[in-house]
């Protein structure tokens, strides 16, 4: 009878996952019978948790929408998983929210197999967090609350925005996604003033109500918005900034770099451009040279000065083999 109930509780554990589950793989996680499956899908029906099932070859079982789950209905590493979360955001990681996440900290502690509580407990005694950077203000939840459901219900939003001058401007925005990057929120939104895309560190917002009229739907800028905050971060810290052509195709320059480097655009099937950047020029040489493709580079002067002064020395650094004298 233990055997079973612990069988029909991973089964519920697995059926909480928003998909649907063929018969035949949850035979194959719950080491069972097709036959085994269907009787507990039975049990659970009989204990009120509603799973529906399709027929075919695309069917499969799933739980309904709505459907009313036991307490802490985790596997292991889930239970682990959500500890370390609540204790992230107990730490500090969001403004606001540390007594708050402490008291879920102690009840979700509580529940936890003594098994599952000692890892837990070796984990916050032997991890230490960096300390937060005391002149970044944070983002207090109930702020994140505003900005994402504006984003869900699809309503323009009015706000006052300070940029990393100080400088104050009153912005009408369609919000679209809340893009975490490190330690910091950013809300990507369509300007309509502007009419441009735009990204908002959402530490300098302060909405305005009441919120503004419903909008159509967009695309993610450039497809995908963390891709989309990725550059414009980076690209906003760079001091030295180069287009340099690739000597080759763009999907292999691609491969090499990702979104918070730079910005690929092909030429042709054998060229490319790289507009990318870095806070040093040497960073910026190192970068250059771990692409592994010949480049050519015509600006900014800086580099192309740097460049030559790195080639000269690499020169020096490897004399002449007795053969090349010849």
């Amino acid at each position: 009878m233990l055997e079973t109930s612990a069988r029909l509780l991973k089964l519920l554990s697995l059926l909480q996952s928003p998909r649907e589950w063929p018969g035949s793989e949850l035979a194959e996680r719950l080491g069972v019978s097709g036959r085994t499956v269907r009787n507990d899908v039975e049990r659970l029906r009989t204990l009120g948790y509603p799973v529906d099932a399709t027929r075919g070859s695309a069917g499969g079982y799933r739980l309904a929408a709505g459907a009313a789950m036991p307490p802490l209905l985790l596997e292991d590493d889930e239970a682990v998983a959500v500890t370390i979360a609540v204790r992230t955001v107990a730490r500090g990681a969001m403004p606001g929210m540390e007594e708050t996440s402490l008291q879920a900290l102690a009840k979700l502690e509580q529940v936890l197999p003594s098994r599952l509580r000692r890892r837990v407990r070796a984990l916050q005694q032997y991890t230490v967090p960096v300390p937060a950077d005391r002149a970044d203000p944070g983002v207090g939840p109930d702020l994140l609350m505003t900005l994402t459901a504006a984003c869900r219900d699809r309503e323009r939003l009015r706000l006052d925005y300070r940029d990393h001058a100080g400088n104050a401007s009153r912005r009408l925005v369609e919000p679209q996604r809340v893009v975490n990057w490190g330690r910091r929120w950013y809300l990507v939104a369509w300007d309509v003033d502007r009419a441009d895309w735009r990204t908002f560190r959402v530490d300098r917002i302060t909405p305005r109500t009441p919120s503004g009229p419903r909008f159509a739907p967009r695309e993610d800028p450039e497809g995908d918005a963390a891709v989309y905050v990725a550059g414009k971060v980076s690209a906003a810290a760079w001091r030295y900034r180069a287009r340099v052509t690739v000597h080759a195709p763009a999907g292999a320059v691609l491969e090499r770099i990702n979104p918070a480097v730079g910005v690929v655009e092909p030429v042709d099937a054998h060229t490319c451009v790289l507009d990318t950047g870095a806070d040093t020029l040497d960073s910026l040489a190192v970068h250059l040279g771990m692409l592994g493709y010949d480049f050519t580079v015509t600006e900014p002067a800086e580099l192309v000065a740097h460049l030559r002064d790195l080639a000269a020395r690499y020169a020096r650094a490897t004399p002449e083999a007795p053969e090349d004298r010849l």
